[in-house]
């Protein structure tokens, strides 16, 4: 699961049409994708408060769940 480094999901949600600020968390390879869907979890650095469904398209957020 990729970290989102927002701190809320609505922080998030605001930035569609950006590109995604994260980190890769995964030991087994990268889990980015420019296009397509993939889930994220927030403030990934202290405790996964949130979590959210996160569609990309060319590197730019096209859609929050």
């Amino acid at each position: 699961m990729i970290g989102a480094l927002y701190k809320t999901k609505k922080q998030l949600k605001q930035s569609v049409g950006q590109p995604l600020k994260y980190v890769e968390t995964s030991l087994f390879g990268a889990e980015y994708k420019s296009n397509g869907t993939f889930c994220v979890a927030g403030n990934h650095t202290t405790k996964r408060d949130w979590f959210a469904e996160v569609t990309m398209k060319d590197d730019k957020i096209v859609k929050v769940k």
